[in-house]
């Protein structure tokens, strides 16, 4: 089923299309998150508690899904998601429901908030059943989500697109952990330092498509700002930034050494790079690489986890 042109079916079921308006087949990258910070929970040799394990799950799913929501909200205010001509489906330029006709921008926004409310509602919960420390990994999980569209920060028009997304992706590790372990730990910051920039790049790929759309709505992101082809060169940079950052961590001991499978996903993102440098400009064939990109974040996440579960046998 196409999100790009839904079927008549789609347009009956009112489940099946506000499910879909989540963008559900994306959250799969969260699921990753959390599984990496129950993995350096359970390498510290935590107790295992499933019930707040299923509820930090459900949580991070709809704040997630609450920011995709919003992110079509806003992308349709500012007439970016309009605009686009050059997306790649159906990875880049939004759901697209707005647009079709599939719900209507004040339901796209009420929906946003209403995931939001509900993301609340079970954080204090969950909040309840930890420690006072989640609420500020909380907090600052869904501020960030919001700021990173909605006015007037805006921080993905501003330039701080590509830094919210790292900081949220390594909250989701850190929060993931202390809901197991009910306090901090560096652990969870160590582990999911490489993943949260391979997340990143996600984002990053995939403003090589938008670009020009982009550019017209005043979002002046780094690939807006740089350019496509000066961009185009960051990519490996950060991949390689990644890399170095779970070698740094295996060489200081923060990490076993079986976290090192998480290597295993280099190839990808070096060879998403090498794509991107010599097709910056044509969006169509950018494909390969945006998979890639979300292949090697998924891949790295999953082993970096495999690694800390065999590391504590």
């Amino acid at each position: 089923m196409s999100v790009a042109e839904p079927m008549p079916a789609l347009l009956e079921n009112p489940i099946k299309r506000y499910l879909l308006a989540t963008r559900p087949a994306f959250l799969t990258i969260t699921l990753v998150a959390v599984l990496l910070g129950m993995a350096t929970a359970h390498f510290s040799a935590v107790p295992w508690h499933a019930g707040l394990a299923l509820m930090t799950v459900l949580l991070a799913l709809l704040t997630h899904a609450a920011v995709n929501v919003l992110n079509d909200y806003y992308d349709e205010l500012n007439g970016t998601d309009s605009a686009n001509t050059e997306r790649v489906f159906p990875f880049t330029g939004g759901s697209r429901f707005i647009q079709n006709g599939v719900l209507s921008l004040r339901q796209v926004g009420l929906f946003g908030v209403v995931l939001l409310l509900c993301v609340v509602a079970g954080g204090l919960w969950l909040l309840a059943q930890t420690g006072a420390g989640l609420f500020w990994i909380g907090l600052a999980g869904v501020v960030l989500g919001w700021a990173y569209s909605a006015p007037p920060l805006k921080l993905n028009s501003r330039g701080w697109g590509e830094l919210t997304v790292t900081v949220c992706f390594a909250l989701l590790v850190i929060g993931a952990d202390y809901v197991q372990r009910g306090a901090f730990s560096w652990l969870a910051v160590w582990a999911g330092g490489s993943y949260a920039l391979l997340v990143m790049l996600i984002l990053f790929i995939n403003q090589f498509p938008d670009y020009a759309a982009d550019k017209q709505a005043g979002k002046h992101h780094w690939v807006v700002r740089l350019g496509r082809q000066r961009a185009a060169g960051l990519y490996g940079l950060f991949a390689l930034l990644s890399a170095a950052w779970l070698g740094v961590m295996l060489l200081l001991q923060h990490l076993p050494a079986w976290a090192g499978l998480a290597f295993l996903s280099l190839p990808l993102s070096l060879q998403a790079a090498r794509t991107l440098r010599a097709q910056a400009e044509n969006s169509p064939a950018l494909l390969p690489a945006i998979q890639q990109t979300i292949l090697a974040a998924h891949v790295h996440g999953v082993l970096l986890a495999l690694g800390l579960f065999l590391g504590a046998a």
